[in-house]
C-alpha cells in the first residue's frame, strides 16, 4: 500500500508554507506603499492583490490536491471571513480531480475486502465514473448480478489528510499573531472535525440508509442501497442507480422531464430534511443529484451529513418566520439566539443587523420577488455581518447557507421559477409561521 514518505511531507507542508508566507509578505509590501495612496486607489491595488493571492492558492490547491481542495471550497464559501475577491476565485472549485490509475485503487479493494476483485466482483470497470478529492467510483457487478458503484478512498489520503490538517492548524497559529483580524479557527475546527467522518466510509454508508428511512414511502427520492458485506472504512459498494445529472437540461428535455417541476422536487426535499427531520446531505453539489423520469431525485455521496440540534433548529425557524415577516427586532433575536457572537459582546449590534436586512429587502421590490432570494439574502447578510463586529457564524447555518446557494445555482441552470422563500414559508406549521 502507498504511503508518503518523509520527503513527501517536508516537500508538501513546505510548498503549503511558502504559498502561505509569499502572500502574506505580499500583503506587507502592500501595506507599506499604499501608505500614501489616495484611499480609492489603496483599495484598488488590495483588491488585485486579493485576486492574485486567491488564484495562488487556487493553483497551489489544484497541484497537490487532497484536503486542499476542500480547503479552497471552503474559503469559497465563507464569505463571513474572507474578501469578495477570494469567494470569487476559490468557489470555481469542484470536487472533481484528475483520477487515479487502477492499478493504484485495485490493491486497495483486495485490501479492504480480503479477496481478489474477480472473487467478489463479476465485472469492475477500470475508469471510473467520478472521482474527487478523497476517492473515486468504479461501476462494477457482484456475482451475484447486482449492478454497484464502488468508491474507494485513494491509497495515501488518510496521511495527506492529517498532514494538511497540522499545516492548517500551525498556519492558522501563525496567522492569527500577525493578522490579528483573520482568525482561521473556524476553518480548521470544521474541517477538522468533518473530513475524518468523510474518510469513514461505514459513517457515510449510516448517513445513507438513515436519510433512506426519513423518506421512506416517498417514491420520488431514491437513496441507493448499502451493500454492507462489501464495505470497509475505506470501500463503500453501493446499488447503482442510473439517472441524468441534475444540471444537464439537454437530458432533461430530451426525456420529457419537466425542469420546473425537478426544480421544486429538489427544493422541497431539501427543505423537508432540514425542517422535518433535521438531518441533511450537506452537499447537493450536480456531481451529487441525478434525476430519473417521474421525475425521481437520486442523491449521492452522504459523506458530510449533518445533523442539527434541537436548538438551533427552532432558532433557525424563528430566524425565518422573521424575515418573512420583515420583523427586524425578532430578526436580531434570531441571530443572538443562534449563538452569533460579536467582538465586545455587544447585543445592540444585532438589533442594527436586522434593521439594516430588513430596511435593505424593503428597498429592492425585485429582490423579493426573485427565484435566488434566499441565496442573495445569504450574501448581503454575510458583508453586514463583515461590515459589523461579528465574530462567530455558527457553523449549522453556514452549512445550511452552503445549501441554500448550490439549491439557488441549480435553479437558475434549470431555469427555475420557484421562489425559495415562498417554499419555506409554506413549509412552516402555523405555530412556526409569523402572524
Amino acid at each position: 500500500m502507498a504511503c508518503m514518505n518523509t520527503v513527501q511531507r517536508l516537500r508538501r507542508s513546505a510548498q503549503v508554507s511558502w504559498t502561505v508566507a509569499s502572500i502574506y509578505l505580499g500583503y506587507r509590501r502592500l501595506a507599506w506603499r499604499n501608505r500614501r495612496l489616495p484611499s480609492a486607489e489603496a483599495a484598488r491595488r488590495l483588491s488585485q492583490y486579493h485576486r492574485r493571492s486567491a488564484q495562488r492558492i487556487l493553483e497551489t490547491a489544484t497541484q497537490l490536491q487532497g484536503l486542499l481542495i476542500k480547503v479552497g471550497q471552503l474559503i469559497g464559501a465563507r464569505a463571513d471571513i474572507f474578501p469578495d475577491e477570494y469567494v470569487e476565485i476559490l468557489s470555481q472549485l469542484h470536487d472533481t480531480v484528475p483520477p487515479r490509475p487502477y492499478d493504484v485503487i485495485r490493491p486497495v479493494i483486495e485490501q479492504e475486502l480480503s479477496a481478489p476483485v474477480e472473487q467478489v466482483f463479476a465485472e469492475l470497470a477500470p475508469m471510473p465514473v467520478a472521482s474527487a478529492s478523497l476517492a473515486q467510483v468504479h461501476r462494477g457487478r457482484l456475482r451475484d448480478g447486482r449492478d454497484v458503484a464502488v468508491k474507494v478512498q485513494y491509497p495515501e489520503i488518510e496521511e495527506i489528510v492529517q498532514v494538511d490538517l497540522q499545516n492548517m492548524r500551525l498556519l492558522g497559529r501563525a496567522a492569527s499573531r500577525v493578522l490579528p483580524d483573520l482568525d482561521l479557527t473556524p476553518i480548521t475546527e470544521e474541517l477538522s472535525a468533518n473530513v475524518p467522518l468523510e474518510l469513514d466510509f461505514v459513517n457515510e454508508g449510516h448517513n445513507a440508509e438513515a436519510t433512506a428511512r426519513n423518506f421512506a414511502g416517498q417514491d420520488n427520492i431514491i437513496v441507493p442501497r448499502i451493500y454492507w458485506e462489501h464495505t470497509t472504512k475505506r470501500v463503500l459498494t453501493m446499488e447503482f442507480v442510473d439517472g441524468i445529472k441534475i444540471t444537464d437540461v439537454a437530458a432533461l428535455d430530451g426525456a420529457g422531464i419537466d425542469r420546473q417541476e425537478v426544480a421544486r422536487l429538489v427544493a422541497e426535499c431539501y427543505i423537508q430534511q432540514i425542517f422535518s427531520h433535521g438531518f441533511f446531505h450537506a452537499d447537493p453539489h450536480p456531481g451529487n443529484l441525478f434525476v430519473r423520469p417521474g421525475p425521481q431525485l437520486v442523491i449521492v455521496d452522504f459523506g458530510l451529513s449533518k445533523e442539527l440540534p434541537p436548538g438551533f433548529l427552532q432558532g433557525f425557524v424563528r430566524l425565518i418566520s422573521a424575515l418573512i415577516a420583515a420583523d427586524s427586532a425578532a430578526l436580531g433575536r434570531a441571530f443572538r439566539d443562534l449563538g452569533f457572537r460579536t467582538r465586545r459582546a455587544d447585543d445592540a449590534v444585532f438589533d442594527a443587523i436586522g434593521e439594516a436586512i430588513v430596511a435593505r429587502l424593503a428597498r429592492n421590490e425585485e429582490f423579493n420577488r426573485d427565484r435566488q432570494l434566499l441565496l442573495q439574502f445569504q450574501e448581503r447578510m454575510l458583508h453586514i455581518f463583515r461590515e459589523n463586529p461579528v465574530v462567530r457564524v455558527p457553523g449549522e447555518f453556514l452549512y445550511i447557507g452552503r445549501v441554500i446557494g448550490l439549491l439557488s445555482g441549480l435553479g437558475v441552470q434549470l431555469g427555475s421559477q420557484i421562489n425559495l422563500l415562498d417554499l419555506l414559508g409554506a413549509h412552516l406549521t402555523p405555530a412556526q409561521a409569523p402572524s
